[in-house]
């Protein structure tokens, strides 16, 4: 509960901090923000489907 807190504070003030930029720098930080988690997303799903191959050859399946 503390942690949902926290974020939803977090949040408040990047919103709140994104609201006196201006209109093209918000873009261009959401779009290297938007990158950024598409990277994140794709390497550890790169990670997962490896680990479970290994996982399943070492039981036999």
């Amino acid at each position: 509960m503390i942690f949902l807190v926290a974020a939803l504070l977090v949040l408040g003030v990047l919103v709140g901090a994104a609201a006196y930029l201006p209109l093209p720098v918000t873009l261009v930080l959401g779009t290297l923000i938007l990158l950024w988690l598409a990277v994140f997303t794709v390497r550890e799903r790169r990670r997962r489907t490896r680990s479970r191959a290994g996982h399943l050859a070492e039981k036999g399946a």
